[in-house]
């Protein structure tokens, strides 16, 4: 035998329920926007530049490799190209003299810490003393100020980008590597740029022998390609 049970629910609690309903609903609307705002407090980094213009950034990140460096400077000389280097602390404090020339022929400097941590395993606090140790090393000798910078390992989250925006720094990343470090031939170096590069590029080397033998065949490729290589300040703008 089945037995069937009603209930009757008042009209009134009906009504009570739908209106509880429809304000927790417009509550959420109202709360989503600031949640929204509050989230995107948190400073994001920057992977490309502007890319409505046909223009790419060179970002070099320097914490060896300062033999190669002279030979990539005299090619950027030669195309008449300013670029953007990252600059280690603790590299400047040994070779104060290269990183003057990197300065004197008027190329960007930006800050890549002063150790080389990985800075997601840092506080806020140890991630700014970082920044700011490089920072007073590349001052100290160049009389320059940075304000852009290059996370080792391209590690990064908010503490790290937090304690970055904090100092008047901007978190930069990039669009293109070129995987420099494991000291593949020039020419894949050169491939794997032209084959990503797009109006706005961020593109990541260091001083490596083959970065060295494949900058000029580089600069001629992009150059045909309508393209002007600059630093990444000049392509945020």
């Amino acid at each position: 035998m089945k037995i069937f049970l009603a209930v009757r629910i008042p009209q009134w609690y009906v009504v009570f329920a739908t209106g509880i309903f429809l304000f927790l609903a417009m509550l959420s609307g109202i709360l989503q926007p600031l949640l929204s705002n509050q989230s995107s407090s948190v400073p994001q980094p920057y992977f490309h530049g502007n890319e409505s213009k046909p223009k790419v950034a060179l970002a070099c990140n320097v914490f060896w490799g300062e033999e190669f460096l002279p030979d990539m400077l005299n090619t950027l000389d030669k195309y008449n190209c300013k670029i953007t280097f990252f600059i280690g602390g603790s590299w400047a404090k040994r070779y104060p003299d290269v990183l003057k020339m990197i300065a004197d022929r008027g190329h960007e400097l930006g800050n890549h810490t002063y150790s080389h941590p990985h800075p997601n395993t840092l506080s806020k606090e140890k991630n700014k003393e970082q920044i700011i140790l490089a920072q007073d090393l590349i001052n100290n000798i160049t009389g320059k100020k940075t304000v852009l910078y290059a996370p080792p390992y391209g590690e990064y989250n908010d503490t790290v980008l937090s304690a970055a925006q904090e100092l008047g720094y901007k978190t930069i990343m990039w669009s293109i590597d070129t995987i420099d470090w494991q000291r593949p031939p020039a020419d894949i170096i050169k491939k794997r740029v032209l084959k990503k590069i797009h109006n706005g590029a961020i593109i990541l080397m260091h001083p490596t022998e083959p970065t060295a033998k494949a900058l000029p065949d580089l600069i001629e490729e992009l150059q045909k390609l309508g393209y002007q290589i600059t630093t990444v300040s000049d392509v945020l703008d």
